[in-house]
């Protein structure tokens, strides 16, 4: 063997010689880490969730903010309604109201598509955004001479106008024709609720869809009757001063919300819907649709609220002696909570809750009185 290999082969007896002497050298040992079994934290998250609702349960019935937010001014009705409109900008900014963007230059279409002894009707298409039209049926009542008064007439879930007019209106009873046979113009736009071709909740993801950018499908719809009147009002048959609003279940929604927010409705009828949110989330808080759950809607907004912005305003609400017990009872408890800001600025004849012996229906007989004497 050569020289150089007996001194390679020496250096790596050394080296072998000398880690022997140190081991931790050559190869460390692996570091022992604390181990926990992830269900150890089990509780922890129990406790979370705990926490979490309990806070928020707390946050739903401090009214603390509400009452810094609303003072009632009762001394007068100039002073009530100046009183009212921080409450009424927190709604509006809640919901997304109103949603961006103008009318765009469409002219409004009114096509006629039927007559009859009481009036013509007319298929109207409104643009109220870039791109977005209201649409839905306007009749004229017939051998009424000089302006007349404007009804608007909101359909419910899953319904159209069609549903609420034709064929004997089904639940909606005389809700649109009534109005055309009392000699008042009629507006009954449409609403989204189902689309062919379109998922069946498609309803529910134009709303997710819009509040991302910054509105909501309430807002919108809004806009769809507010920007509506717009045109309406300047029609030569129609009386501007005098516009009456009436919905039945969530056309009764419509018909509060749409109201807090358009002074110029200047009475209302809701059918069927009040108190019907309060009712719901003592049972199952995400029960409801996504649509009515805006922002500050347990805290700042509850029906009473929203009737308060729309006093002193003539107001009947409707409820059905036989309807689901969630769209009369806790209503029957609100209504008391609503009527006090009538009743403190004297205006108590201009609120009624009524129980009619009925059901799921828009009940005529005392809606049209109530129109009737209010517009």
């Amino acid at each position: 063997m050569s020289l150089s290999f007996h001194r390679t082969l020496g250096g790596a007896l050394a080296a072998l010689a000398l880690l022997s002497a140190y081991p931790g050298r050559s190869q460390e040992a692996a570091p022992r880490y604390y181990e926990e079994d992830v269900a150890a934290s089990n509780p922890i998250r129990s406790e979370q969730a705990r926490e979490l609702d309990a806070y928020i349960n707390a946050l739903k019935k401090d009214d603390r903010r509400l009452r810094s937010l609303f003072r009632p001014n009762y001394s007068s009705v100039k002073a009530y309604q100046a009183s009212t409109k921080p409450l009424r900008e927190r709604f509006a900014q809640s919901i997304g109201y109103p949603p961006p963007g103008q009318p765009d230059s469409t002219a409004p279409s009114f096509t006629q598509v039927g007559e009859d002894a009481i009036g013509t009707y007319y298929r109207a298409r409104i643009s109220v955004l870039p791109g977005v039209h209201a649409v839905g049926i306007y009749i004229a009542p017939k051998g009424v001479k000089g302006r007349v008064p404007l009804v608007v007439s909101m359909h419910g879930g899953g319904g159209s106008p069609e549903a609420a007019l034709f064929r004997g209106g089904s639940n909606y009873r005389d809700m649109v024709r009534g109005g055309v046979k009392r000699g008042y113009a009629v507006w009954a736009p449409t609403h989204l609720f189902r689309a062919e071709g379109f998922p069946q909740d498609i309803r529910n993801r134009v709303d997710s869809r819009a509040r991302l950018v910054g509105t909501s499908l309430t807002a919108i719809e809004i806009a769809k009757i507010t920007r509506s009147l717009d045109v309406l009002l300047k029609r030569p048959e129609i009386d501007a001063k005098r516009v009456g609003m009436v919905g039945l279940s969530y056309g009764g929604y419509y018909t509060l919300v749409t109201a807090a927010l358009e002074p110029r409705i200047k009475a209302a009828v809701s059918s069927c819907y009040f108190g019907v949110q309060e009712g719901r989330y003592e049972q199952d808080e995400l029960s409801v649709p996504s649509d009515f759950r805006f922002t500050d809607r347990f805290t700042l907004l509850n029906d009473p609220e929203i009737v308060a912005l729309i006093c002193p305003r003539p107001l009947e609400i409707q409820a059905g002696s036989r309807d689901n017990a969630s769209h009369r009872e806790m209503g029957k408890q609100l209504a008391p909570r609503a009527e006090e800001h009538y009743r403190r600025l004297g205006r108590a004849d201009a609120f009624r809750f009524v129980v009619f012996e009925g059901g799921h229906e828009f009940h005529d007989a005392t809606a049209w009185e109530w129109i009737e004497k209010h517009l």
